[in-house]
């Protein structure tokens, strides 16, 4: 960690203990420090490839092999390589890359609507668990980081890639993807949280 890093983790860490101990911002209507744990996941995310490259892309690619084993046991086959090749879809494209971005909306959206609606003890349960969905997946990353499809293989070309939904996604992966934070997904833990 730099220095900077930690004068920051100090700082909130001091925060939220006094948000905690006081029982939260005063203003019935003011939501600003219950939401702020979801402002921090893209930096701590951020971090996770870095953590990852340290270890070098060969022993990131050898976890890669062993969750690939997994799947071909489970599925017979590597669906997420396979599928998109062999049956290349243009609606099915659209759909799925588009309920692969609705991952971020869904994240913040849960939140928000409570409170929105003055659902405050409700909108922090959700804030708990999606905070702990998140760190969980992140320890597990950080200990037996897995790069993923975006990393391993080559991504898919044609109409299918050509989507707006696909480009969306791949401009998002593109700009701020970290290699070794595939397995678990942290979009699903996070979106069923």
């Amino acid at each position: 960690m730099r220095p900077v890093d930690k004068l920051l983790a100090g700082y909130l860490t001091i925060v939220t203990l006094l948000v905690l101990v006081r029982g939260g911002p005063t203003d019935p209507g003011d939501g600003s420090l219950l939401v702020y744990p979801l402002l921090l996941i893209p930096f701590l995310y951020a971090e996770i490839g870095v953590l990852a490259e340290q270890l070098g892309r060969p022993a990131i690619l050898a976890h890669d092999a062993i969750v690939q084993r997994w799947e071909e046991a489970l599925f017979g086959s590597q669906v997420s390589y396979v599928w998109i090749r062999e049956a290349p879809s243009v609606f099915w494209s659209t759909v799925l890359h588009l309920a692969y971005f609705s991952y971020y909306p869904i994240v913040f959206l849960g939140p928000f609507l409570l409170l929105a609606r003055r659902e405050r003890q409700r909108a922090r349960k959700v804030m708990y668990t999606i905070v702990l969905a998140y760190l969980i997946c992140y320890v597990v990353f950080i200990l037996y980081p897995v790069a993923g499809p975006n990393w391993v293989w080559e991504h898919p070309t044609g109409p299918v890639r050509q989507v707006w939904s696909a480009r969306l996604v791949y401009a998002i992966l593109e700009g701020g993807s970290s290699i070794g934070a595939a397995f678990p997904s942290s979009h699903v833990a996070a979106t069923i949280a």
